[in-house]
């Protein structure tokens, strides 16, 4: 193994070396002789946690109470988990002491409010800071119990006076929960919409639930997101998580969504509404063409419980929870293929994290209960192998990610066969209940991992370089797959591919601000994301899906958080998913190797780097299905303009050709905060420049920091 310095000295050696050669012209010979495996759809997934992520249309916060109501100050913020929007509070409209959580006479949950009525003035309560749009419909419910005592108004309020209202009057109460329709249009624009919930008379009043949506919702869904979403070609959903599902019961997400109870979300501190469920979240990929990816609860959860799942989820009407699953409108099975086991169970934040010495037995356990419910489902496995426990344990200690970081104090890097080898001891012990190989890969651009220091630093280097520390965690995937095929030779004849089901790229610094000027490019993330889609593509036999982490986040959205458009990153989704879904990849050749970077080796840094042979530029080809058009993707992560000769081997164009191309905007917005990139973005969306020339082009030239997709029809 080389040291540290031996490492950076091989670096430097060899970015002279092809330095010297990147001097020539570069250019990519495309060999459509040599084809691979067709790139499956799947690679273009998003990832959802822990359910709603942007697109559920519910304005309510908190419409079913977990939380008291009061005008206290609260102790604690239940904001709503990791990556939602913060919690807006239910308040009482007059006294505290008129209303009280009720605890024995609960719609759901563990209490409702219980509003005292008086004769004149009206009691209850409203939720403020509701985003209201003028002349929009909105529709909802209220869930109302009381005495013939009682009258109860439900007013939408826009603005401070009298006439800046629409009331819908409740003028009999029965003692019995019932649920009472809204419907308001908006007569202004405000950030400061408010819903109240008053009464007066004599007795008292219960509120079971409330809720809030835009009219033009689909199902519970945004309408404008669920158009684009499906435009983009998001063509996989994982769900419910992510860290959320180590502590999520199924079953709480089933049934009338009113009567669904609120729980404490125990990953990242929050509340959970459990209004998108199983059933809602089949219909959201229903509606957007998605494959259904669900998440069982290896953590916390059991095997009975992950084969109830898969029963309620595929057995028949006759089955005893296909027969639960009808009574809750979807008679027919859903057939949901792809089953995740767990999430990152290698990690100590993980709740029901275990031993590897322990674990690999409980997914036996899982799988071979889930199996015996439905023999079709394919397995994908929360494994790591010890380059990311590596980098992973790294980030923990040093940049405070997860709770639990204190225990893990061993030096990285961390080898095969180690106790950080979760990926080679799920495979020794568990490869014939494993289908897919559940892994995932964050990566900060602008540092590296320094071995002798244990730690992050600041890499200072160009952009060129910064956007290879994602494709370079891709390439040490493959690498590892080939030591455990040394390691374990058994394993060359069962059909096991990788599944990245959770990756994105992060913006962080460390230290003392760098003396180095900050790289602020906005193409900084969409190229990267752009080259792991092409080491998706150069290893397509080996990728079985793909699963950005912030895939659902990727649109541009309002102030109200409707999708207006695509951001730089959806669009490169949309223009890959576009040209290369189904596509033979060709093999690319050229005359620049791709240069090593800062880095440690093990850790994040490949023995060989990832990339096309056409350094600085980055070029993956495709032959369409039919073997008709070829589709060329070009990555120039320089800023400078580059020219590439591409030489075609075993193909002619005939006709025009098609350019789609990705450059930065003229007024550059940053890149979004450190964060995996959950949720939407407020903000212009981006723009794809689209032309065309009259034949395939033999010399391009590519403008700095851009994206270019080049498309043409083939003679037969």
């Amino acid at each position: 193994m080389h040291s540290n310095r031996q490492w950076l000295f091989i670096i430097s050696l060899t970015a002279f070396l092809t330095g010297v050669a990147a001097a020539q012209p570069v250019w990519a010979n495309i060999d459509a002789t040599r084809t691979g495996v067709p790139i499956t759809r799947l690679m273009f997934g998003g990832f959802m946690e822990p359910a709603t992520t942007g697109v559920w249309a519910e304005m309510i916060s908190d419409r079913k109470f977990f939380n008291e109501i009061t005008s206290k100050p609260q102790a604690q913020s239940t904001a709503g988990g990791f990556g939602r929007r913060p919690q807006r509070r239910w308040m009482p409209a007059g006294d505290d002491a008129c209303v009280t959580m009720d605890t024995k006479n609960p719609y759901v949950g563990e209490w409702s409010p219980l509003i005292r009525l008086d004769a004149a003035t009206p009691h209850g309560i409203g939720q403020s800071g509701i985003h209201l749009v003028a002349g929009r419909a909105y529709t909802g419910r209220v869930v109302l119990a009381g005495g013939p005592g009682s009258k109860v108004s439900v007013s939408l309020v826009w603005g401070p006076n009298p006439q800046d209202r629409e009331t819908v009057a409740v003028n009999t109460l029965a003692t019995n929960y019932a649920k009472v329709p809204l419907k308001f249009i908006a007569k202004a624009d405000t950030t400061e919409g408010r819903l109240e919930i008053l009464g007066t008379g004599s007795g008292t009043f219960h509120i079971g639930a409330a809720s809030l949506m835009p009219a033009d919702n689909i199902s519970g869904f945004k309408a404008s997101n669920i158009r684009l979403l499906k435009e983009q070609g998001i063509s996989i959903a994982r769900w419910p998580g992510g860290n959320f599902v180590s502590a999520f019961d199924w079953r709480d997400g089933i049934g009338d969504a009113d009567k669904r109870p609120p729980r404490r979300e125990l990953a990242w501190n929050g509340m959970e509404s459990n209004d998108m469920g199983i059933d809602d979240f089949m219909t959201f990929c229903r509606l957007i063409g998605a494959e259904p990816y669900i998440a069982v609860n290896s953590g916390l959860g059991d095997a009975h419980s992950a084969a109830e799942e898969v029963e309620y989820v595929n057995g028949p009407a006759t089955s005893r929870l296909g027969q639960l699953r009808a009574a809750n409108g979807h008679a027919a099975p859903y057939g949901v293929t792809i089953w995740g086991v767990g999430n990152e169970m290698y990690g100590p934040w993980q709740w029901g994290h275990m031993a590897v010495t322990q674990y690999p037995e409980k997914h036996n356990l899982i799988v071979k209960s889930m199996r015996t419910v439905d023999p079709k489902v394919k397995v994908i496995a929360s494994s790591a192998t010890p380059e990311e426990l590596s980098w992973t344990y790294i980030e923990n200690r040093q940049l405070g990610s997860f709770p639990g970081r204190e225990e893990v104090k061993d030096k990285v890097p961390y080898g095969f066969g180690t106790k950080y080898d979760w990926t080679g001891a799920l495979l020794e012990r568990s490869a014939d209940n494993i289908d897919f190989l559940g892994e995932h890969f964050y990566g900060y651009p602008n540092l590296a991992i320094d071995v002798e220091k244990q730690a992050f630093v600041e890499a200072d280097d160009p952009i060129v370089d910064r956007v290879r520390r994602m494709p370079n965690k891709v390439q040490m995937k493959f690498e590892a797959w080939e030591e455990y095929l040394k390691r374990m030779p058994s394993l060359k004849g069962k059909d096991i591919k990788f599944a990245f089901d959770e990756w994105a790229p992060r913006n962080r610094s460390v230290g003392p601000p760098s003396s180095a000027p900050a790289i602020n490019n906005p193409m900084l993330n969409p190229m990267t994301n752009a080259l792991v889609y092409h080491e998706f593509f150069r290893h397509s036999d080996m990728v079985a899906l793909g699963v950005a982490t912030g895939g659902m986040g990727t649109l541009a959205t309002d102030a109200h958080g409707d999708a207006i458009g695509y951001r730089l990153e959806g669009l490169v989704i949309k223009v890959l998913h576009d040209h290369f879904t189904g596509a033979l990849p060709v093999a690319v050749t050229g005359n620049s190797p791709q240069h090593a970077i800062k880095g440690a080796l093990l850790v994040d840094l490949p023995a060989r780097p990832s990339g096309s042979p056409t350094w600085p530029i980055d070029v993956v080809a495709a032959l369409s299905a039919d073997r008709k058009k070829l589709a060329i993707s070009i990555v120039n992560p320089t800023e400078t303009a580059q020219d590439c000769d591409l030489n075609l081997t075993g193909v002619q164009p005939s006709g025009p050709a098609r350019l789609w191309q990705l450059t930065a905007p003229v007024t550059a917005t940053p890149p979004p905060a450190a964060g995996p990139g959950r949720g939407g973005f407020a903000g212009p969306p981006a723009t794809m420049a689209e032309s065309s020339m009259p034949q395939a082009p033999r010399r391009v030239t590519l403008p700095p920091s851009s994206i270019s997709v080049y498309e043409f029809d083939l003679r037969p």
